[in-house]
């Protein structure tokens, strides 16, 4: 099945008729049948080597080697960051959907590459003294929200992986306490090295595994790099390879660091047309979905639909938001081009956030 026939499949199917006004629309619900199709783009891609962009600096010519003796664990899906949340897409779905129909290959393949001896190697590489800034945070971040996955899974596998991966996961949270402190100022970029969403998906982990270190650690420098901004530029959004947008990841942000008394004066600060009824925001439109940078903007939809549909569950009386988030998811998953590897080692995943994040 084609990731252009699944997607349009999960719109048809899946997808509510909007409810205008402040009303919340009925929530885009994953059925059994959806999340088979959708299992099948990370599951093709999860052992396939190439093509692959390696993102390596090289100390000399005996680092050089193929993207599974580098990473045994997530080298497929193209990059690394794309294999790991791949390998959280899976999971995701297995707990929501215990009766996969590849539910038997897909726990194979989890254990084969999430295994104690490539934990090893995957933290072998984060050691390298010339690699302090590989992945670094997106790619941190999504290595948490995978160990988060794993630690809220209840069954024996979970069990199994969770300690697997425990090496890398304690890898990345030192690395976060380690370059938080020295990161003077925030990344406000729409691509891999926002400040934001790298320190949201870390939260969600401290915050799910009972890292108090880490979550003090988190909060503290939110406040510092966020809690004075005013008057977020959205009029300046989207940069042309923009899957982030700045203004939404770090309301996305401050949503979860803030109590809702908290979170509400500041959002009136940060982004004051939210709070109109007759807000709207126009979708993002790609060019050219076999352009590898280009389709970012896909991922930019459902990424603002996973912040717009956050805010509203946090603040009911910016319940109007949903109706935006659900015309971007609506706008990108009909239209993502058929078998482009460009957009599908990575989007499905991208659009799986943003389902979920309905409430």
């Amino acid at each position: 099945m084609s990731l252009k026939n699944i997607l349009n499949l999960l719109i048809m199917i899946c997808l509510p008729v909007v409810l205008l006004g402040n009303q919340k629309s009925s929530a885009p619900l994953l059925t059994l049948h959806e999340a088979n199709r959708l299992a099948t783009l990370p599951l093709k891609c999860l052992q396939q080597e190439y093509p692959n962009k390696l993102n390596q600096t090289l100390a000399d010519a005996s680092e050089l080697a193929g993207p599974r003796e580098l990473h045994p664990a997530f080298y497929g899906c193209f990059d690394w960051h794309s294999s790991v949340h791949g390998h959280w897409m899976l999971i995701r779905l297995l707990k929501m959907f215990p009766d996969l129909e590849q539910a038997p290959l897909i726990r194979q393949k989890l254990a084969e590459n999430i295994s104690a001896e490539n934990m090893a190697v995957e933290v072998d590489y984060f050691k390298r003294p010339h690699e302090k800034s590989w992945e670094r945070t997106y790619g941190w971040a999504w290595l948490l929200k995978l160990a988060e996955e794993l630690h809220t899974w209840d069954d024996p596998l979970a069990r199994s992986l969770e300690a697997n991966l425990q090496p890398l996961t304690n890898t990345i949270i030192q690395l976060y306490l380690d370059f938080l402190p020295k990161l003077n100022y925030p990344i406000r970029v729409g691509e891999h090295t926002n400040t934001a969403f790298g320190l949201a998906f870390a939260w969600d982990y401290a915050q799910t595994a009972g890292h108090n270190e880490l979550k003090s650690l988190l909060e503290s420098r939110a406040r510092d790099y966020f809690m004075a901004d005013a008057g977020c530029p959205l009029s300046w959004e989207p940069g042309g390879y923009d899957f982030f947008s700045p203004c939404f990841e770090e309301a996305d942000l401050m949503r979860r660091i803030l109590e809702p008394a908290e979170f509400s004066k500041w959002l009136g600060r940060f982004m004051p047309q939210l709070g109109s009824e007759s807000f709207a925001l126009e979708v993002a439109r790609v060019s050219d979905r076999t352009d590898g940078k280009l389709v970012h903007l896909d991922g930019l939809n459902f990424s603002r639909a996973r912040c717009l549909y956050g805010i509203a569950e946090s603040l009911p009386e910016y319940g109007h938001l949903r109706k935006t988030a659900l015309e971007h998811i609506r706008f990108s998953l009909p239209a993502i081009v058929d078998g482009s590897y460009e957009g599908e080692h990575w989007l499905a995943s991208f659009a799986l956030l943003a389902l979920i994040a309905e409430k």
